[in-house]
């Protein structure tokens, strides 16, 4: 009777392991510790089972990804970026510089084995309906090896990405990722090949596993990210569409449009990846040095596609990632706007009390209420201050003394920390 017992939680067990190994990675975590308290073990022990079985039955399983065969003959890279830009204006509304952000970061999913960093594709918009999931929908038609997710906990995103090598794809960020700092940190590492792995401990004896989160994902949301992500990132900005607008709905697309695509970018990739492994681009200056690591494979790809996109790619790469205003710290803010009231002043210092008035004086900026609902205090622009290597000292104006700075010493800073290049219209 024992035996017969035991025979049936065997194939019990067999049978979930069998259900279980065919989930994907993100699935499959949703029910891990259920399961594994059904089976009365430990989760850590049926991921080392379920991972030991994937591994033994991996040349027979079938992939969850599309197949996509390289297209019969050699095309013509211009053209296909061109028609991939055209296929992106007609479903979604956006500016062109998201167009061609979009169509570059499209192809460099391809390239993802022969390129050193793998900028975030972030997806935003102010607010709801304004296309956000219709481009993630798009880029899953096209990027290499999609894998789609509109949540995901920690544990599911390294496991999917060490397993699968997807292009990872995640809806709605902004209700769950800005709070989530393990999942924020686990994104962040797989931005640089070299950095991209991180350890856990697994099964029952706790081995020291090594996880790697390298390859290409692409946030969308609503509203701004934190500013990690936000700095490795290439930031597509939406809108919402007017009534004068018309695009076409992405379910009327022909049937064979988005695997031709992808067929002649899995060409591209066959075809010029070693041209991309060895590429050097021109990164504008006018970029700092985060955004030219972002946008070095983006223009890399551009300028294997010559005709207009060099150009295109790097007047989008200034439009989008040049814009010293869209990213800056608060410190920066803050260094910015003292650069604009010390070219104003025919003097050469001022005294920390008449700065603070002086910024304050903007009722949209922030020094109002920067101190819990009152103007910044001395000692907190001392501090900010202090980070750029400022500091206030004891100065003589005229008669008196007071505390203040000298204008000279703000020169370094503003030198090294603010720009004042103005991007470029981008128009295809």
């Amino acid at each position: 009777m024992n035996s017969k017992i035991e025979n049936n939680h065997t194939h019990h067990d067999t049978d979930l392991i069998n259900k279980l190994k065919q989930l994907t990675p993100i699935a499959y975590d949703r029910v891990r510790i259920t399961f594994a308290k059904e089976m009365g073990i430990r989760p850590a022990t049926l991921d080392s089972i379920i991972k030991h079985e994937k591994t033994a039955s991996q040349k027979g399983e079938k992939s969850p990804f599309p197949d996509i065969k390289p297209w019969h003959e050699s095309i013509n890279p211009e053209n296909l970026l061109s028609d991939i830009a055209q296929s992106i204006k007609r479903f979604i509304v956006c500016e062109n510089e998201t167009v061609i952000a979009a169509t570059l970061w499209i192809a460099m999913t391809w390239f993802i084995d022969v390129i050193q960093v793998a900028p975030l594709a972030i997806i935003t918009a102010p607010e709801k309906r304004c296309g956000k999931s219709q481009l993630l929908f798009l880029f899953g038609q096209l990027v290499k090896r999609p894998l789609t997710a509109s949540n995901i906990s920690p544990s599911a995103l390294f496991r999917s990405i060490d397993t699968l090598q997807p292009t990872l794809l995640i809806d709605e960020v902004d209700t769950f990722l800005k709070e989530n700092h393990e999942l924020r940190g686990l994104i962040n590492a797989g931005h640089t090949r070299n950095a991209a792995f991180i350890y856990r401990t697994t099964g029952e004896d706790h081995t020291l596993t090594q996880f790697n989160l390298w390859g290409a994902k692409a946030l969308a949301g609503i509203g701004k990210l934190n500013d990690t992500l936000m700095d490795r990132s290439i930031l597509l900005s939406l809108r919402r569409k007017l009534a004068t607008e018309q695009t076409e709905r992405l379910r009327h697309a022909e049937p064979q449009l988005f695997k031709q695509l992808a067929a002649k970018l899995a060409r591209l990739a066959a075809d010029y990846s070693g041209q991309i492994l060895i590429a050097r681009p021109e990164l504008p200056n006018a970029l700092g040095d985060r955004a030219q690591d972002n946008w070095e494979p983006l223009l890399a790809i551009a300028d294997i596609a010559q005709g207009d996109w060099p150009q295109l790619a790097r007047k989008t790469a200034l439009k989008i990632s040049g814009n010293f205003e869209q990213s800056k710290s608060i410190g920066v803010e803050l260094l910015a706007d003292i650069q604009d009231i010390i070219e104003s002043m025919n003097t050469d210092r001022i005294t920390s009390a008449d700065l603070i008035n002086k910024l304050c004086d903007d009722p949209e900026k922030p020094w109002r209420t920067f101190n819990h609902g009152h103007p910044i205090s001395p000692r907190q622009l001392a501090c900010r201050m202090h980070d750029y290597g400022i500091t206030s000292t004891t100065i003589r104006f005229h008669s008196a003394t007071a505390k203040g700075y000298l204008f000279l010493q703000f020169a370094d800073a503003f030198n090294r920390y603010l720009s004042t290049n103005k991007a470029p219209s981008v128009t295809t």
